[in-house]
């Protein structure tokens, strides 16, 4: 499938598949807007985040009502569907599952009924360690009533938080709020509302980007400023670690859960986020380019023109190329119209791979010597299939460069990388990754290249995919289906993968649908 950022992941074979991005998230608080479509757009500009699933949640001030499904947001959403959803408040997320399975219960926003009987929709960016630890120390009834604050056959670490919120006796959502957030480790960018209040919240460590934005009637919140340009917000600035927001029509407040303990994520910088997003005052795109500009001073090498592979290596492609004054050019071509698809690939057409998607520029490769810049290697398949077709286009020589270091380490924070068995350079040193990919040579730029062109200090970053120094403690118990033991048989024996409609119970004007809205 095509990313929103342009990068190419392999939807025909998963192990081509680069890494993947949690997930994103898009609040708004905009009286007389049509916040169901603002939260739409928002959604389209964060797609790159996420492709399995989408959803908005809208409030009218009375009633909270979902509407998700599996796919696209484009798939998901048309206009009639958009125009039933009615409201001064929206929550939309796009999801990559990095807990839980790939079901349509897991997609989001995730919505419970809360013992006061107030409703509360949320959408998580990033992922908890601790999963099992809260689901054990809780006990959280299990049944299919949405009322009853149960996980209701979802096995994500998202509807676990929302089940903990909505737990809370006599309380109001942002007194739980303040009670469950402390409680919670790992990497936790949410956004969540009850039927009158826009709410989000960022980890102690902000692991994952949050951005605050200012309409002219209303209030945004989102997990990268890009969509705030979307959107015609203003960007205001980003949530604080450890910070709880709240906006109604009080205005905004906020109040602090936890002491800041900064650890951005500097693989966000790399790959993760679109390169017209500012992350930490930083410019993603300058940060890229400045990388391959590192990148060049560090592993120079003669040749005739330096390229990327489209589109994650572009900005480091054009540094290297200002760098070393190596002529810059496009020697791939992306096919801009390969999406999802739900047709299963017969073995002739999976034996064409990433030829689906890039397709070389005979003329400017052949006889050039060439410089192939791209972000990262996980397990070296992209690398592998380019390097083959370019050389197929009569490439003289493949200079491999990525703009990061060696990928060594899974992470546990939000991005599903592959397990450290997977990733390449766990097994291999630099000279071995080389010749498995076929190159003529290889080089990958430096940590401290990486944390230098980011502009932010070493100890406010975290780079345990590169180092191993997790900044945030592992349980024993840790990993994408932790909570598959819990969902899986609940209520009354429906497996985790049935496609059930919700409808809240007791809850009047709410419904939750598997394609199609339904009300009580």
């Amino acid at each position: 499938m095509t990313r929103g950022d342009g990068r190419l992941t392999h939807d025909l074979n998963p192990q081509d598949q680069g890494p993947q991005d949690a997930c994103g998230v898009f609040g708004v608080w905009a009286p007389g807007e049509e916040v169901a479509k603002l939260a739409y757009f928002g959604m389209y500009a964060l797609q790159h985040r996420g492709q399995e699933a989408a959803g908005i949640a809208v409030s009218d001030g009375s009633s909270i009502l979902v509407y998700k499904d599996l796919g696209l947001v484009s798939q998901v959403f048309d206009e009639s569907t958009l125009a039933t959803l009615k409201g001064h408040i929206a929550l939309g997320h796009t999801r990559y599952s990095t807990t839980g399975s790939t079901t349509w219960e897991n997609a989001q926003p995730i919505f419970r009924t809360t013992k006061t009987g107030t409703g509360i929709a949320l959408g998580h960016n990033g992922n908890l360690v601790n999963t099992a630890e809260l689901a054990a120390k809780h006990d959280l009834p299990r049944g299919l009533g949405a009322t009853q604050g149960s996980l209701d056959g979802s096995t994500s670490d998202s509807d676990l938080m929302t089940a903990l919120l909505a737990d809370r006796p006599d309380v109001s959502v942002e007194q739980a709020a303040m009670e469950v957030l402390p409680t919670l480790k790992g990497a936790f960018s949410l956004v969540f509302m009850d039927e009158h209040t826009l709410y989000a919240a960022r980890d102690p460590q902000g692991v994952r980007p949050l951005s605050l934005g200012r309409l002219e009637r209303g209030w945004v919140v989102t997990s990268e400023s890009a969509a705030l340009d979307i959107v015609g917000a203003s960007f205001v600035r980003e949530i604080e670690p450890g910070e709880l927001v709240a906006i109604d029509e009080d205005g905004l407040r906020s109040q602090r859960f936890a002491n800041p303990d900064p650890k951005g994520c500097l693989f966000e910088y790399v790959y993760l986020a679109r390169p017209d997003t500012t992350i930490s005052g930083r410019s993603v795109h300058s940060t890229r380019v400045e990388i391959g500009r590192r990148l060049a001073r560090e592993f120079p090498v003669e040749a005739d023109l330096v390229m990327p592979t489209p589109e994650s290596g572009t900005p480091a492609a054009i540094g290297y190329a200002e760098e070393s004054g190596i002529p810059y050019g496009m020697g791939l071509v992306k096919n801009a119209y390969v999406g999802r698809t739900f047709i299963q690939p017969s073995q002739t057409i999976r034996q064409l791979g990433i030829r689906l998607k890039l397709n070389p520029l005979r003329d400017v490769i052949r006889g050039k010597r060439l410089i192939v810049v791209d972000d990262s290697i996980v397990r070296g398949n992209t690398q592998r299939a380019v390097i083959r077709m370019l050389r197929e286009a009569g490439a003289l020589e493949v200079h491999v460069r990525i703009a990061s270091p060696p990928v060594k380490w899974p992470c546990f924070y939000g991005i599903d990388f592959a397990s450290k068995a997977e990733l390449l350079a766990n097994g291999l040193d630099n000279e071995g990754i080389r010749a498995s990919i076929g190159a003529d040579t290889l080089g990958y730029v430096s940590l401290d290249g990486v944390v230098a062109a980011s502009e932010q200090p070493k100890t406010r970053l975290c780079r345990a995919c590169f180092d191993g120094e997790y900044p945030i403690e592992l349980p024993d118990v840790v990993g994408k289906h932790v909570l598959e033991g819990i969902g899986r048989s609940v209520g009354n024996g429906v497996p985790t993968g049935a496609r059930m409609p919700e409808v809240a119970e007791g809850y009047p004007g709410v419904g939750v649908g598997v394609g199609a809205l339904q009300r009580p």
